[in-house]
Formats: structure tokens, sequence, C-alpha cells
């Protein structure tokens, strides 16, 4: 088992507490999603893979919008969680495990819309994994379909690079909850620890570490173009009201 999937599993119990309101949030993010499936003109009766689904934050959002969903990722323990949490939210999904570079080798169909939201393609920590990821994940989409998905604003961090996250400070019913990051760089990777503290009845620190490459959006860009994708562009939070820059590629026709 590798590192990520150690980092998902471990904390997919804890994922929630990331979020103040995490059901909230899922009806947000679907929100936003939807805007950009429309924008690039599809509706709800497309066909959506989330190949890097986690707890279901996006995949069960969009579910609760009607639109068809399957929803993958690496983490079992995370998958455990998205499936309790779509049947407790009354929707159907389908769930697999998968690592997307070589999400063939579970899914056979094409989608018309593939996501992977939340910073999921810096876990490839080399060029050659990003590279696999990307064809895999191109290689599932229907001719015309898009692929969307967020990164951190690498191109940013990476002038000063930051040793910590701003935590995020949530007031609880018994006290509040803590979450931040510690970064520590070598070059363009990155090891991250992040900490979850709950200050209510008694103080519990958990924490959890994983490894990142921070990725430029015009290596991504060139990667899509060069898998066969088209009109690869960038929208950014301003715009969006998504807290990272969301990458849109729509796969060439045939």
């Amino acid at each position: 088992m590798n590192i990520t999937q150690t980092f998902y599993d471990s904390m997919a119990s804890q994922y929630d507490k990331l979020f103040l309101d995490w059901q909230a949030t899922t009806e947000e993010q679907a929100a936003i999603l939807d805007r950009i499936f429309q924008e690039a003109g599809f509706d709800r009766t497309a066909r959506v893979l989330d190949c890097a689904c986690g707890i279901g934050t996006q995949a069960i959002g969009l579910a609760k919008r009607n639109y068809s969903v399957t929803a993958s990722d690496i983490s079992e323990g995370e998958l455990k969680e998205a499936r309790e949490r779509a049947k407790n939210n009354h929707v159907t999904i389908r769930f697999e495990n998968a690592d997307f570079r070589a999400l063939s080798e579970t899914l056979s169909e094409q989608f018309d819309i593939v996501i992977a939201m939340d910073n999921a393609l810096p876990h490839m920590l080399t060029s050659e994994d990003l590279g696999a990821a990307v064809d895999s994940i191109v290689g599932r989409l229907k001719p015309n379909g898009i692929f969307v998905g967020s990164i951190r604003d690498y191109d940013s961090l990476l002038e000063s690079k930051p040793p910590y996250s701003p935590p995020y400070i949530h007031k609880t019913e018994k006290g509040q909850r803590v979450s931040f990051q510690t970064w520590v760089w070598n070059e363009n990777l990155y090891q991250l620890t992040q900490y979850i503290i709950e200050d209510e009845d008694s103080l519990q620190v958990s924490k959890f570490t994983c490894e990142y490459r921070a990725t430029r959006r015009e290596e991504l860009t060139k990667l899509f173009l060069a898998g066969g994708c088209r009109n690869v562009s960038w929208k950014f939070p301003e715009e969006t009201a998504f807290y990272q820059p969301i990458l849109v590629a729509r796969k060439e026709p045939k």
C-alpha cells in the first residue's frame, strides 16, 4: 500500500471534519460543477465519472442533481465511507476501486464527463505518473467529452514555498475544531502533514501524512493537449467560487 492509500484510508472517517458542514459543501460544489457542465454544453443526462471520489463530496452532490454518477478511488477506506454516505443521502452511485493511472483496467465504458477535484492529480510524484494519469483519464472520455479537475495554485505557491497552510477554525456544539497543514519542501515535492485538533470535552489531536508534487498549470495544459484534448482552459476562484483553480479540457471529436 502506498503513502497516498495509507493517508486516505487512515483519514476516511475524519475527512468530513475538514469542512464546517460537509453536507452543505456537497450541494455547493455540485452547483459549481453543474454550471461548468452546462457552460460546456451538457445537461443532467450526462454520464459522469468521478475518478478521485474520496468520501463522495462531489459524486453525491451530483447524484442528488440527477446525474448518472460512477465513482472510483484508490482508497478502500474512503470508498467504504462514500458508499455509506451515498446510502444516507438516498442516491445510487456505482463505486469502484481504481487507480486513475489505469482506469481502463476497471472501467471499460467511456463517459461524457470525468472529474478529479480537490488537488488529486498532484499526488502523482513524477511527470511519468502524471502523464499516465492524464492518458488514462482522457481514455475514459467519449469524443467531445470534458475533463474537469482542480489543483492548488502551485504557480503562486512555488514562488514562496510556504511551510504551512492557514488554519480553519470551526465552532462546534461542544467547543471548536481546528485543522491545518504543514508543508516540508524538497524542490517541487513536499510532504504534507494534516492536523485535526478537536477541543471539546477533551482535547484530541489527529495527524496524517502524505506527499505531493507541486504541478504548474502549464504542465497539465500541455499533457491534456498532447493526450488528445483541445480547448484546455482554466477557471479561477473569482469566477467559479470554488477554492482552487479548475482545469476544463475537451476531448477531440472523432
